[in-house]
């Protein structure tokens, strides 16, 4: 037997009962998740670590071995199944062991979803709270945002799920997205504290929230759509990548230049760190240097903000502010890792005439892809599978030259210029 085998086939003595080994630590050893600690980063490990010494909770020394065999064994023995609250058919995302035998302590690692409010505000009265309820009832363990948005109570029993729920939601706090359907959407701080907000994020987050509730809660869909909201090209909450629906701010006339700004900005940095910094990184050379002025071409303008975030006193965007909406992006499925691509170039966002104007063009897409779509299929991957020119004649738009059907392939991989 070699050394991983014999690791694994280790028995573990577990104190149920009183939560600690008498005499001992209350973790058990784990070498292997040691090794994750030598790294130059911090490690999740130290941070269970010590919420496991603090709370003696058993649940998580549990889990801690199973994660240990895990990496012996190189094999992972979580399974799914349905665990819910009244009324709600999503919002909890379902971990149970496949060798609670061996590993009693960790049976159970039920993930809670969280909705968190649009641009992620809170104060410290209701985080103090909503950590609280949690230590109640699970294992104090908790991940914000992720790639969900949401906020992440990790570790809970099926027996204890109701309780908790019904303590948070007399806290205000609502259960987020799972399953087949609406899942929780994110925005970005936006017009709360961003000079760029091209709109309103957090309003449209919040109508759309409204909007959606009921298949968020009770998912109905052939699978999940996730909204992100972006108040300018920035794009700081990554929507073109992990979004179906990606809401981004833009704008549609000439970049706003203050030329007290810019020349303050050359006498402090000097006209090389000009051309440098910020013309010879234009991607599509839209900006240039003329008698000594900057000269900004709009038409060539792709909004990448580069210019923006390094002069950010003498340069703003437009005063012709909207949105454009992005389809599809998502990581690795049926057809592999998407970014999302242009299908409504610009549209205004100022009035609630304008946003029941995005609501109902939403919801002829949902219903297109609902009717077009095959179980377990992202938007994104009906589009690429029927074609573009299907689905924009399907939700009654009329083709136009800025939609681009392929951006590029893998997010990970930035092009250069």
């Amino acid at each position: 037997m070699d050394g991983a085998e014999g690791a694994a086939s280790k028995e573990v003595h577990h104190c149920n009962e009183c939560g600690a080994h008498s005499g001992e630590k209350f973790l058990n050893p784990t070498p292997m998740l040691d090794e994750l600690e030598k790294g130059p980063w911090p490690s999740f490990i130290s941070g269970f670590k010590e919420l496991a010494e603090r709370t003696k909770k058993p649940m998580l020394r549990g889990v801690m071995d199973q994660l240990e065999y895990s990496y012996n064994t190189k094999m992972g023995y979580w399974k799914g199944g349905l665990v819910t609250v009244d009324g709600y058919g999503a919002g909890i995302i379902t971990r149970y062991s496949m060798i609670k035998d061996k590993f009693p302590e960790a049976s159970e690692f039920h993930t809670m979803r969280i909705q968190p409010a649009p641009g992620l505000h809170y104060n410290t009265a209701m985080l103090r709270e909503l950590c609280d309820i949690w230590e109640k009832y699970g294992s104090g363990l908790i991940a914000l945002h992720g790639q969900t948005g949401d906020i992440m109570l990790q570790g809970i029993e099926q027996d204890k799920v109701q309780a908790c729920f019904d303590e948070l939601n007399q806290a205000g706090w609502d259960l987020g997205g799972a399953g087949a359907g609406m899942r929780t959407a994110v925005s970005c701080i936006g017009p709360g504290r961003c000079e760029n907000a091209c709109y309103d994020n957090l309003k449209l987050h919040l109508h759309a929230l409204k909007h959606f509730v009921g298949v968020l809660h009770r998912p109905e869909w052939n699978y999940k759509l996730k909204f992100k909201f972006s108040g300018c090209p920035n794009d700081c909450t990554n929507s073109i990548m992990r979004s179906d629906l990606a809401v981004i701010g833009t704008w549609r006339d000439a970049i706003q230049v203050d030329r007290d700004e810019v020349k303050a900005w050359i006498e402090k940095k000097g006209v090389d760190a000009l051309v440098n910094q910020v013309i010879n990184h234009c991607p599509t050379k839209a900006i240039s240097l003329k008698d000594g002025e900057m000269v900004i071409e709009t038409r060539d303008c792709v909004r990448c903000m580069h210019c923006l975030n390094a002069m950010p006193k003498a340069l703003s965007p437009g005063k012709d502010r909207g949105i454009s909406l992005l389809m599809g992006g998502k990581n690795t499925l049926k057809v592999g890792v998407n970014m999302g691509s242009l299908i409504i170039p610009f549209m205004k966002m100022e009035s609630e005439e304008d946003i029941e104007a995005f609501i109902e063009q939403i919801e002829a897409i949902i219903d297109w892809w609902d009717d077009s779509g095959l179980d377990h299929e992202r938007i994104g991957e009906t589009i690429e599978r029927v074609g573009l020119k299907q689905f924009i004649e399907g939700i009654g738009l009329e083709a136009d030259i800025n939609m681009v059907s392929r951006p590029r392939d893998n997010p990970y991989f930035k092009a250069r210029y």
